[in-house]
């Protein structure tokens, strides 16, 4: 078996900050950022990573909350119907606010 080539550094950097961003990671991704604007990165690529990431990190916070109050019971400001649409999409992937695709 042939050993594969690594993953573009610029590639390395983008999958890392979205990562940094998506688990809310202390450092927030800032050397990620630096590296990709050295590598001259185009800011609209860089932000479109970015709206991915917080994207799929809101997604999740809201997926927890919901099972953490139908868990517990507790009558959350989640209306039946919204509970309803949250289900139908855990498994599909919704756009980000700005029409990006997260899968």
């Amino acid at each position: 078996m042939s050993q594969q080539p690594p993953l573009h550094s610029s590639i390395v950097a983008m999958i890392s900050l979205a990562s940094g961003i998506a688990s809310r990671h202390p450092d927030m991704g800032l050397c990620q950022l630096e590296r990709l604007r050295s590598a001259g990165i185009p800011e609209h690529q860089i932000d479109t990573v970015i709206e991915i990431a917080r994207h799929i990190r809101d997604e999740a916070s809201q997926k927890v909350d919901m099972a953490f109050d139908e868990k517990a019971q507790i009558d959350s400001r989640v209306t039946e119907a919204e509970a309803d649409d949250a289900l139908k999409e855990s498994c599909s992937c919704t756009p980000t606010p700005g029409g990006q695709s997260c899968c």
